[in-house]
């Protein structure tokens, strides 16, 4: 199935709402129906400040960059991105081109993510 990597890129202890994004992320994906998300938390990085933060400092714990990642349709993109511009949430965000499957899959996958076209594999 064709679809897109979606990833944002937040710091561990920002907040919406009263939540951590990375947590409200995940919830809002699952609440629009998308198949799965996931968080993962940087060991180190920079950003547009140009500091570099690493996870073996105490002082800079909670400064550390989460990646949330959602693999969807250009539908479910468009849904997330509706929700967050409605919400006035700003967020840094990559989106690229993606094919997904599953391979062996059973009765209950549907026919739409049983393969990706034979010009990507």
């Amino acid at each position: 199935m064709q679809g897109s990597f979606f990833r944002f890129y937040v710091h561990q202890d920002h907040r919406v709402h009263g939540r951590l994004v990375w947590e409200w992320l995940l919830i809002q994906g699952n609440k629009l129906g998308i198949r799965g998300g996931s968080a993962f938390k940087a060991m180190a990085g920079f950003g547009r400040h140009h500091v570099l933060h690493e996870a073996r400092f105490f002082e800079l714990k909670d400064t550390l960059t989460v990646e949330v990642e959602f693999i969807v349709t250009s539908e479910e993109a468009q849904k997330i991105l509706d929700l967050l511009h409605r919400e006035k949430v700003r967020l840094f965000y990559a989106y690229s081109p993606a094919c997904f499957a599953v391979l062996n899959p059973d009765a209950s996958d549907p026919p739409s993510v049983r393969e990706c076209p034979d010009s990507i594999m």
